[in-house]
C-alpha cells in the first residue's frame, strides 16, 4: 500500500465515526449514531481501528477532523481528541468541513448517481444538517466537490433556494432534510435518504489537503461552529 496513513475523526452530529485510511484507501470504520456517546466511544473506536489494522498510533501521519459546522459539544470532543493525538505524536493536524465531506461521500449513492446519469453537471449537493427550529446549516457543491454556495446557516421557508432550484437539480440530505421536505415543493428538489456525517467520507478530502500540506496549528485551530453558541440556564424547580 502506497500514501499516508491517516487517521479521520467525525464527531459534528450525533454520530461517532472513526475511520483510518492508507492513500486514498480505508483501512478500517467505526462509528455510532447513539446519541451523546462520543465521550465514550471516541476513544475506543480509534483504538479498535488500529487493531483491526494491525497497526499502532506512532504508525500514522496525520490525524483528521470534521471540523464543522455542527453540535457545539460534539465538535468540540472531536477537535481536542485530534489536536491531542498530533500533538503526542508530532504529527499534522489536518481538518476538513462537515459539509464538504458529506458532499463527497454522496455522488456513490444509486439516487444520485441516476441523477447525475440524466442530468450531467446541471445537479448540485446541498448536505443539510440541522441546527433546531427551521434553521439548517447548508451548503452547495459541484459534482467535483467544488464550492458551488459557501455554507451558511438558513431559516428555510417555501422560497429558499428558489434561484438555485430554478436552474438546478438539487440533491438534498443530511440529518436537516426533513424540514426542508416540509417547506421545499419545486420540482428540481431531491431527496435523498441515508447520507449521513462519517468519517469514510473525509478520506478523499483529507488526502487532498496532505498532499498540499495544508495543515492546521495544533495550538489554535477551532472548530467552525458558523453560529456563536448561547448557554441556556435551566429553570429553578419550585417545591
Amino acid at each position: 500500500m502506497t500514501g499516508p496513513l491517516l487517521l479521520h475523526i467525525e464527531t459534528a452530529t450525533d454520530i461517532c465515526s472513526v475511520a483510518l485510511s492508507q492513500g486514498d484507501r480505508q483501512l478500517a470504520l467505526f462509528e455510532s449514531g447513539q446519541e451523546r456517546s462520543h465521550a465514550t466511544l471516541l476513544n475506543t473506536f480509534i483504538r479498535q481501528a488500529m487493531e483491526q489494522a494491525d497497526l499502532s498510533l506512532k504508525d500514522l501521519q496525520g490525524i483528521a477532523v470534521s471540523k464543522g459546522p455542527g453540535s457545539y459539544t460534539g465538535l468540540r470532543i472531536g477537535v481536542s481528541t485530534a489536536k491531542g493525538l498530533a500533538y503526542a505524536l508530532g504529527v499534522p493536524l489536518l481538518a476538513s468541513g462537515t459539509l464538504e465531506n458529506m458532499a463527497a461521500g454522496s455522488a456513490s449513492h444509486d439516487q444520485v448517481a441516476r441523477l447525475i446519469s440524466i442530468h450531467g453537471d446541471k445537479v448540485l449537493l446541498c448536505p443539510l444538517l440541522d441546527a433546531r427550529r427551521m434553521e439548517v446549516y447548508s451548503g452547495f457543491y459541484t459534482l467535483k466537490n467544488d464550492v458551488f454556495r459557501a455554507v451558511s446557516a438558513d431559516v428555510i421557508d417555501e422560497e429558499s433556494y428558489r434561484s438555485i432550484l430554478d436552474s438546478y437539480q438539487v440533491c438534498f440530505f443530511g440529518n436537516g432534510a426533513e424540514k426542508c421536505k416540509e417547506a421545499l415543493h419545486h420540482p428540481n428538489a431531491h431527496f435523498i435518504d441515508g447520507i449521513d456525517p462519517s468519517a469514510s467520507t473525509m478520506i478523499i478530502p483529507v488526502l487532498k489537503r496532505y498532499q498540499l500540506k495544508q495543515y492546521e496549528d495544533v495550538a489554535y485551530f477551532e472548530p467552525f461552529y458558523l453560529k456563536n453558541f448561547i448557554a441556556t440556564v435551566p429553570k429553578k424547580k419550585v417545591l
